[in-house]
């Protein structure tokens, strides 16, 4: 095989590679946006229709959406954040992780920042299913008015059908997750164009002085509006998330060749619908297809619906991951359900939680109507502090001068706040549930945060230095003390989270049991601000004296930190123990609240219960459960 034809083999496999990774951004990336549609423009019609709608207003609200989509989606999250990785990885954790590398004064910030962010898009995965499935679902109104009473139900059925695969994995599903988008945004984009010329006149909506003008004209209802227009780009959150998963370009490519222009085309044959059809306002989504074609669109809205819905149900186990492993959330259950692809993940606690408020979200609102006046909320707020984080991003990584970041981010972060400002005039029309979303689950990671600090703080006070400790108890097994311990075959591992301080365990078992193995491994793990770290720079050994070793493991973010996994690499690379003769000690402290301690009692005892609730550290770390040992102690917290 010539060399020339060679390098056409490689670069026909790369444009395969690069077409299927694109294809499977625009599932699993564009899932939520690319629902939009089904809602948008009905609510943002909404407010002005009380005494009907004018062509000016039409056409002003499609202008607003439009510019809405490029200048957020295309030029913010498209064009400039995905620029803002972290090793290729994106998403409000991980952006955060990079700046408190090198953050100094403004850490606490930093991290609030992050956190409310977090716990927006946290309530953001709990309002998408519920909101996407019940709006695709109202569809069969208009195939047959007999199935009213039905929605409610189906939507139910659907969405406990949703979470209730999450167990098996969505490695399968997710091969059809693409093709399937592909064929929504097709099949929106043709639905656009067979109705855009019932009014050409909505192409003047490519013009930005109609958004402005309407905003001048209707004021106060102008802004309430917005808050409609801005669900045109709930999910845009989604697109810098899945960064890692499919890769900058792909994800760019996509948009501008498929989901931009299928969205544009869409909104403006809805507007030019309206416009020839004033009557077709109250669900111009559905409307826009003939009547042997209701029932398969319905069918392929809620297909996309449920696609949407897992794509942000994902986001939350990869979300939450990383927060448990940058230390804002106890230790769960973490199930991989893929051999091959680590980003494949079930968390059973944070599913449950989901489908508890998901449901409970439906059952209280009972209809899209209602439930996407609260939905704005969280999507703006989450933009808002993606965008202030960006600024810090662009200064402290990028090294622009404070001057230029002004001049790029102030006008998009003043955007954004006229946005969160018109949606939170929803706050008593629903728009409460994700502000008390986002301010419980800020509470959770701010709590623990805290909590574990002032628990370190307390156990260093009365903490040995191992290295003190290691020498005079050596040296008094050698004199042969009376007091020294017996000293027994084999390896103990101790694990600890401090490798300055001798482990709470190993104090505990010589007090006690009055032994010390032969060789004393302590063992730290620490999780670094990068998502992946590379095998060789996974561990470092020293050695403190012949019975006492130190070890630290080192994982990613993104990582699974399967312990027995590790230590098999180092056996591999010449450090000699044998797991059948290796025990594992892990301490075990039963907190006690403390009014004194430095948080209030209410927070005392919420940190205590989230201890409490924390998956076994042996199942964390992926320990042999038959050779793990458990020493408690009482500590006041």
């Amino acid at each position: 095989m010539s060399h020339a034809h060679e390098e056409q083999v490689e670069d026909t496999r790369s444009l395969k590679q690069f077409l299927g990774l694109a294809l499977g951004s625009v599932g699993v990336v564009y899932g939520d946006i690319g629902t939009s549609p089904l809602y948008a423009f009905r609510e943002a019609l909404r407010p002005v229709a009380s005494d009907g709608v004018t062509q000016a207003e039409i056409i002003g609200i499609i202008s607003l959406m439009i510019w809405t989509l490029t200048i957020i989606v295309t030029l913010k999250y498209v064009l400039f954040l995905l620029r803002a990785d972290n090793d290729g990885e994106g998403g409000t954790l991980s952006l955060l992780a990079m700046l408190m590398k090198g953050a100094r004064g403004n850490r606490k910030i930093l991290m609030f920042l992050g956190l409310i962010g977090a716990a927006l898009f946290l309530g953001d995965a709990m309002i998408t299913p519920a909101l996407s499935v019940l709006s695709a679902v109202e569809g069969l109104k208009l195939v047959t008015p007999a199935l009213d009473d039905a929605i409610l139900p189906i939507s139910i059925v659907i969405l406990i059908g949703l979470f209730a695969i999450q167990s098996q994995g969505t490695g399968l599903v997710a091969r059809f997750f693409g093709p399937i988008t592909a064929v929504w945004f097709l099949a929106m984009g043709a639905a656009g164009v067979a109705h855009i010329f019932d009014d050409p006149s909505i192409f003047l909506a490519f013009n930005p002085m109609y958004a402005v003008n309407f905003l001048i004209a209707e004021q106060y209802v102008g802004i309430v509006v917005l808050g409609a227009v801005f669900l045109t780009v709930t999910g845009a959150e989604a697109l810098y998330a899945d960064l890692g998963h499919f890769g900058r370009r792909p994800i760019q490519w996509a948009w501008l060749v498929v989901v931009f222009p299928a969205l544009t085309l869409n909104y403006l044959g809805q507007g030019a619908l309206v416009l020839k059809h004033p009557e077709a306002m109250g669900n111009p989504f559905f409307l826009m297809f003939p009547s042997w074609a209701l029932l398969p669109m319905v069918l392929l809205a809620t297909a996309a619906t449920i696609i949407a819905s897992q794509a942000v149900i994902t986001g939350a186990f990869s979300l939450v991951r990383q927060a448990i492993h940058l230390g804002y959330l106890p230790r769960m259950e973490i199930l991989f359900t893929s051999e091959t692809n680590t980003g494949q993940i079930f968390l059973p606690a944070v599913n449950t939680l989901l489908l508890v408020g998901v449901l409970a979200l439906v059952l209280g609102f009972e209809s899209s109507d209602a439930l996407a006046t609260a939905y704005g909320i969280s999507v703006t707020g989450a933009m808002v502090v993606t965008t202030l984080m960006a600024y810090e991003f662009a200064r402290s990584r990028w090294r622009w001068p404070r001057g230029v970041a002004l001049v790029v981010l102030a006008p998009l972060l003043l955007l954004e706040l006229v946005f969160l400002g018109a949606n939170l005039l929803k706050i008593h029309d629903g728009g409460y549930v994700p502000v008390m979303m986002a301010i419980a689950f800020t509470v959770i990671m701010w709590t623990w945060r805290r909590g574990t600090g002032i628990l370190a703080e307390k156990t260093r006070r009365i903490d040995v230095p191992l290295s003190t400790f290691a020498t005079s108890i050596e040296k008094s097994i050698d004199r042969k003390s009376a007091h020294a311990p017996v000293n027994v075959s084999g390896t103990a591992i101790f694990l600890t989270s401090d490798p300055e301080s001798a482990p709470a365990a190993l104090m505990h078992n010589i007090k006690h049991n009055h032994v010390l193995h032969e060789k004393n491994v302590i063992l730290t793990i620490r999780t670094v601000n990068k998502p992946r770290v590379s095998v060789e720079n996974s561990f470092t050994i020293t050695k403190l004296t012949d019975r006492f070793t130190l070890i630290e493991l080192r994982f990613g973010f993104m990582q699974s930190q399967n312990v027995s996994q590790a230590l098999g690499y180092l056996r591999k690379c010449g450090v000699k123990f044998d797991i059948m003769s290796t025990s594992f000690y892990l301490g075990r402290r039963k907190l006690v609240p403390d009014a004194e301690s430095g948080m209030p009692m209410w927070q005392d005892r919420l940190f205590i219960g989230l201890a409490n609730a924390a998956i076994d550290p042996s199942d964390y770390f992926h320990l042999p459960a038959n050779r793990v040992v458990e020493l408690g102690s009482h500590v006041i917290i």
